[in-house]
């Protein structure tokens, strides 16, 4: 935490009276790890990008033959997704940067991790950024890697405990939940300054079809060209920013050379058993069509910029004015508005409020198509979320906005998967205007994603891309797969197909009684603005 946001808390009766429960929080939590808001935090950038091995000099000529443009690849499949961050890991000569929400200490999460060591290993700098609302403190992970020389490991706007029992972590965001509520929800993987994968994947087995939780359909892109050195600028703003401290600031961590040996072991025996497992069976049939960055053909060019919240955003200084602060969501609005004939509009988490209704449903009164996939209350992992969409279905459909809900079952994917799962939910996040112009990144369509988090994202005009992703879309809206929302006579309607015949339902499908209960009693409740 920033040392004028502790400051600031104390300068007026109620921040006195949260700077005592703090004070009284702290002591009964006892010895407990506390974060040191005096560590040296050196500043770091960007390496310059150098063209030194054959897939470099190959992705510099391709942009040079481009100029002003940038290549994207769409990172359809979740194993293939995996497996375009292992290659770049290990082509890595100079650079790795990491900027994650999630990074899970699972199957994947340990592979990717065993390659970041070895990319270390062969001098490659690492730098790692990520949100510390998931981190626990049993994850002792980053503790290791931070203690090899290459590697620094770095957490976004972190609690001011470390110890994560529920009741500390309430206790934390009752005492401090105007800042704790705020978190850094962007994703972005940059490697030598020359490369960048940037969409709504965390890092993870639920979003690379491993494991056994529901599985995310989700998307990314690979991107080459001058909008990489916009992401690793962003990427510098956050890292070097008030609200980032080294994993070292915890009073107990445990960086040492003997838990980096641990772990290096540990990542070893995981990877020869990764090797023996079904799931390398399920990434080897991917391997064809992977991240060969060398294969002819494989980039759809366009102009791009990077649209990213400044990282002020979590914790805004004393004075500043949040208006002044970069967002996202104002050059989104820009881009949906200046629809002329299509909108498509992919978000798993839909609050549209009235302002977003009125900005959707007045492209429709101007001609345009409007069309909106999020997840079905049997598919989505936030009920909550899916609350305060519901509200809005019947004014977004009598506005001639056409809904889509992703079925919560596995057959909605396409990709071979690995583990006892049976679901599947809709994480990706993309929009696709008049069949050119492009976004994909972290932001969902709601107020969260507006207001509270930071987020990130490409936009594109390039009508080669902007098919791919329609393809994507026509998919996954495809009666198989997702059901029709509409309006009969005044009452909602879902239509679909269940293996290949026709089935229409009265009430949200495929959810139990209880879940239609708990979704009208989440309906009452004022909490739009936190979803």
């Amino acid at each position: 935490m920033r040392a004028h946001a502790i400051m600031r808390a104390m300068e007026t009766p109620a921040g006195c009276l949260r700077g005592i429960g703090i004070a009284l929080f702290a002591a009964m939590l006892g010895a407990c790890a506390t974060l040191r808001t005096d560590v040296q935090k050196p500043s770091s950038t960007a390496l310059p990008a150098v063209a030194d091995t054959a897939s470099t000099r190959y992705i510099a000529g391709e942009v040079a033959a481009h100029p002003g443009q940038s290549g994207f690849r769409p990172l359809l499949g979740n194993a293939n997704a995996l497996m375009s961050r292992v290659v770049l890991a290990d082509a890595a000569r100079h650079s790795i940067d990491l900027q994650y929400y999630i990074f899970k200490n699972d199957l994947t999460g340990r592979l990717l991790a065993q390659r970041l060591l070895a990319a270390a290993d062969r001098g490659v700098r690492v730098r790692i950024l990520l949100d510390d609302l998931d981190i626990s403190k049993e994850d002792r992970m980053l503790d290791a890697l931070d203690a090899h020389p290459n590697v620094e490991v770095r957490l976004f706007n972190p609690f001011r405990f470390r110890q994560r029992s529920i009741v500390s972590k309430a206790g934390q965001f009752l005492l401090e939940g105007p800042r704790l509520n705020r978190r850094m929800h962007n994703k972005a993987f940059i490697v030598d300054g020359m490369q960048a994968i940037v969409g709504g994947r965390n890092i993870g087995d639920a979003y690379f079809d491993a494991g056994d939780d529901v599985h995310f359909r989700d998307l990314d892109v690979l991107a080459i060209g001058p909008v990489v050195p916009q992401v690793a600028a962003m990427f510098d703003r956050y890292w070097n920013s008030d609200a980032a401290f080294p994993v070292t600031a915890y009073s107990d961590n445990e960086v040492s050379d003997a838990n980096l040996a641990t772990l290096r072991d540990r990542l070893l025996r995981d990877a020869r058993a990764f090797k023996q497992s079904d799931y390398a069976d399920v990434v080897a049939e991917d391997l064809p069509n992977g991240p060969s960055a060398e294969r002819k053909g494989a980039w759809f060019w366009g102009e791009a910029h990077l649209a990213a919240d400044d990282p002020d955003k979590v914790d805004p200084a004393p004075g500043v004015d949040e208006r002044r602060l970069r967002h996202i969501a104002p050059a989104l609005r820009r881009v949906l508005d200046a629809t002329r004939s299509q909108a498509l509009l992919v978000s798993p988490y839909f609050i549209p409020g009235d302002e977003g209704v009125a900005l959707l449903t007045g492209l429709v009164a101007r001609g345009a198509s409007v069309k909106v996939l999020t997840n079905a209350l049997a598919a989505t992992d936030e009920p909550e979320v899916h609350a305060g969409y519901a509200k809005y279905r019947e004014a977004l459909l009598k506005g001639g906005v056409q809904l889509y809900e992703l079925k919560g079952l596995r057959g909605v994917t396409d990709q071979r998967a690995y583990g006892t799962s049976s679901g599947v939910s809709l994480h990706a996040k993309t929009m696709v205007i008049d069949h050119r112009r492009v976004f994909v990144g972290s932001m969902n369509f709601d107020p969260r994603s507006v207001a509270l988090n930071t987020e990130m994202g490409v936009i594109v005009d390039s009508p080669g891309l902007a098919d791919a992703i329609e393809q994507f879309f026509a998919h996954a809206t495809a009666p198989d797969n997702a059901y029709r929302v509409e309006l009969d006579h005044g009452h909602l309607r879902w239509t679909g197909q269940d293996d290949g015949k026709a089935v229409e339902f009265d009430h949200d499908p495929g959810a139990s009684r209880l879940q239609r209960a708990k979704l009208r009693m989440l309906r009452l409740l004022p909490i739009e603005g936190l979803l």
